[in-house]
């Protein structure tokens, strides 16, 4: 079984999501997406973990920034899309979309995802039923189109949907409240939003991080996930 535990970095400003996320049957651990180093050794320190691997979901600065301190103080290896390796310093490994990354007993499949960078990968836990989504998807909203185009940003997102509602989902940021807005208005004020927001709202409330929603609540809520065509993805992106 996966355990996961989210550390908010950079707070206040980018309000990063890093996650340290251990196999408990093996202990074996990795952290992804490491936006800053000092947060992730606190709470490694806290849960007596010394992960042995850095997972990124993209190149980003606010997604590497830890690395290379984390690497130096654990030894851990840095794991990313073969098509990165050139662009995330010092990585050690590269894991090629549809290729599967072992952390002990835990299998993530890796999805290419291509359109917010070129290269972003999806680590997707099947049998945890696990997905952590970096910058591609977040709760009520999606990252922006940086190096790609809205067409592979559609069908990136047409990955996501294609997989089971029942599937939690940890984006790369704490964006929530931004998306409130757009989001409500275009789901009309329908009980399913009004549900997510409230939920959304208690957690932030209590300094807890909204996610994870399982990508059924996604589905339903998330503008950019309901668009049923390019032309109607296109129309939301603007």
């Amino acid at each position: 079984m996966l355990q996961v535990y989210p550390v908010l970095c950079r707070a206040g400003y980018m309000d990063n999501y890093a996650y340290i996320i251990m196999d408990e049957d093996s202990r074996t651990t990795a952290v992804i997406d490491p936006s800053e180093a000092a947060p992730v050794i606190a709470k490694c320190a806290e849960l007596n973990l010394k992960p042995q691997f850095i997972l990124n979901t993209h190149h980003h600065f606010d997604h590497v920034d830890g690395n290379l301190e984390l690497k130096e103080k654990y030894g851990a290896q840095i794991v990313c899309n073969t098509a990165d390796i050139h662009r995330i310093k010092d990585a050690d490994t590269g894991i090629a979309p549809g290729e599967i990354f072992d952390l002990g007993n835990s299998a993530a499949e890796i999805i290419d995802v291509s359109a917010h960078t070129q290269g972003h990968i999806l680590y997707y836990f099947k049998k945890d039923k696990i997905l952590f989504t970096g910058d591609t998807l977040f709760n009520l909203c999606i990252g922006g189109i940086f190096e790609g185009t809205p067409e592979q940003m559609f069908t990136a997102l047409s990955k996501i949907k294609a997989l089971p509602d029942d599937v939690l989902f940890y984006p790369g940021h704490e964006y929530t409240m931004g998306g409130a807005m757009f989001a409500f208005q275009y789901n009309h004020g329908n009980d399913d939003i009004k549900n997510y927001l409230a939920k959304a709202r208690t957690r932030l409330t209590e300094g807890l991080p909204v996610a994870p929603v399982t990508l059924g609540e996604e589905k339903r809520c998330n503008p950019y996930l309901e668009a049923a065509s390019l032309a109607d993805f296109q129309r939301l992106a603007g």
